[in-house]
């Protein structure tokens, strides 16, 4: 059984979560909080297994609640609002920043077309992040580089230097914090565009690139069609359409299907890379459940690309890297701070 504090100031809301978690054998909701101060307090008597929060309410937000909660208790929390307007986006990222597992929209009422298929995504979606280790994202000591890399890491880096005409990123869940890491850490006007795909609900993305764009000192942007790749510029998939890279320009496809239930896909990313740029590449997959992307990051270190997985000490979920370490993808498995050195030093 998974006991769960629900947390918003709307009693209609409260009524169809609980509604929606408890026709879950697995769930049950134990305690209900209508502000962020509430659920503080109440976390320290009930010490449920999850929180599901709304992110925008009166006397302390989820922000700053989410924050408060994880210097006592490390427990999983889901921000969780049917607001997604900039302010509610920023302060949503932020509270994933400081440690929230990840952001959802609250389902939509019985009325509703989707509401089927809405809700056994929010009910499987909270079951597996019950069971996310909850991790301080520090900069890890370098002791992820795999013990035969180690001492060439020097000659890899020498090796792909001012060679690089695109860097790939994949992540899933935990990604956010650690694509904001990444990026906020990069040295100046880096000489190869960067293309990330990032598996976030619909209408999320646009709310993580405002929020982005104000952690980063690149121009982060959701791609377009036949966009031309700039040095020094993030590109990031758009929502329901798969994305890849022709002739050093972005190509996005919304007919072929999702795969795996995913549209954008790291697969389709990392697969039309390692066709196009070769050697010229370097792939990261980074923290996330499942395996997008891991058999074609190894289809990119055949091609020649550098290839790099985030270590199991930082990822919050080591499903796509450990997929990835599995088959001989990775060249190189690390963390964030790790990743950061080897692309400032690619230029």
């Amino acid at each position: 059984m998974i006991d769960i504090l629900l947390v918003d100031d709307s009693p209609t809301s409260l009524m169809l979560l609980k509604a929606i978690l408890e026709s879950d054998p697995m769930l049950r909701v134990v305690a209900t909080a209508r502000d962020g101060l509430e659920a503080v307090e109440c976390v320290q008597r009930k010490k449920p297994d999850l929180i599901v929060m709304d992110i925008n309410m009166p006397n302390m937000d989820g922000y700053e609640a989410t924050r408060r909660i994880l210097q006592i208790h490390p427990i999983p929390i889901i921000i969780c609002s049917g607001a997604w307007g900039s302010p509610e986006a920023v302060q949503s990222f932020k509270a994933i920043e400081v440690g929230a597992v990840t952001a959802l929209s609250k389902p939509e009422g019985p009325g509703s077309p989707d509401y089927a298929s809405t809700v056994a995504y929010f009910v499987r979606m909270v079951k597996a992040m019950s069971a996310v280790r909850v991790v301080r994202r520090v900069r890890q000591s370098p002791v992820g580089i795999p013990r035969e890399e180690t001492s060439n890491l020097p000659q890899i880096i020498q090796r792909y230097r001012k060679q690089v005409d695109v860097v790939v990123m994949g992540a899933s869940t935990g990604g956010p914090p650690v694509l904001n890491e990444i990026l906020s850490g990069l040295h100046p006007s880096p000489p190869f565009p960067i293309v990330v795909v990032q598996h976030i609900t619909a209408g999320f993305l646009a709310g993580m690139v405002t929020w982005l764009n104000a952690e980063v000192r690149l121009p982060i942007h959701i791609a377009q069609h036949g966009q031309p790749l700039q040095p020094g510029c993030v590109y990031f998939g758009p929502d329901q359409q798969h994305i890849g890279v022709q002739n050093n320009r972005v190509i996005l496809d919304d007919r072929r299907p999702p795969e795996h239930g995913l549209r954008p896909t790291v697969a389709n990313l990392f697969h039309s890379v390692a066709e196009q740029y070769g050697k010229r590449a370097v792939g990261i997959l980074l923290t996330g459940m499942g395996s997008d992307g891991a058999k074609e990051l190894k289809n990119m270190r055949v091609n020649g690309a550098l290839t790099i997985a985030q270590d199991q000490k930082s990822s919050l979920i080591f499903g796509m890297p450990g997929e990835a370490i599995k088959l001989g993808a990775a060249q190189l498995v690390m963390s964030p701070g790790e990743i950061i050195e080897v692309l400032n030093g690619l230029y």
